[in-house]
């Protein structure tokens, strides 16, 4: 990929994959820090257009940059607790305020808030999520209604 489709790419694309990252990690700061990381990756890769199109490239590989920073969040919160551990905490520290949505999100699984997040927050078509998550079409299908489904439960 030359600059010149390079810069196309990030104009097309940065926005809406921006609210993917916003919608997921409910961050804006780390979202635009998640976007800069796809981009550079981007920008080092190699793009294969007979794989699938650059957008599907481009979302696997922000997909996979929030996957690493999950990763790296989760084993930093275990490292943080075992030196937390013996001490004595405000039971109230870690309660926090979540508006109805959040709540219902909770009831999905990491899969099922992964494609919401895919569909809803990047408005992403399902066969691009399926490109994208490398899975059955079907697959794809079933998990976005089931999240769904999921939700409405949640929140009536």
């Amino acid at each position: 990929m030359d600059d010149a489709q390079f810069e196309q790419l990030y104009a097309d694309q940065a926005a809406s994959l921006f609210s993917f990252l916003a919608y997921r990690t409910g961050d804006r700061a780390l979202a635009e820090d998640l976007l800069a990381d796809a981009f550079e990756r981007a920008l080092r890769g190699r793009f294969n257009p007979r794989k699938g199109s650059a957008k599907t490239w481009l979302y696997a590989i922000a997909l996979n940059v929030l996957r690493d920073h999950l990763r790296r969040a989760a084993a930093e919160s275990r490292a943080y607790e075992k030196v937390d551990e013996g001490v004595a905490r405000d039971p109230f520290a870690d309660v926090e305020v979540r508006d109805e949505l959040l709540r219902g999100l909770a009831v999905l699984s990491a899969e099922e808030r992964e494609a919401i997040s895919l569909r809803f927050g990047a408005a992403l078509t399902v066969p691009e999520m399926a490109s994208i998550l490398g899975e059955p079409l079907t697959t794809i299908e079933g998990r976005v209604y089931r999240a769904l489904r999921k939700l409405r439960e949640a929140l009536t």
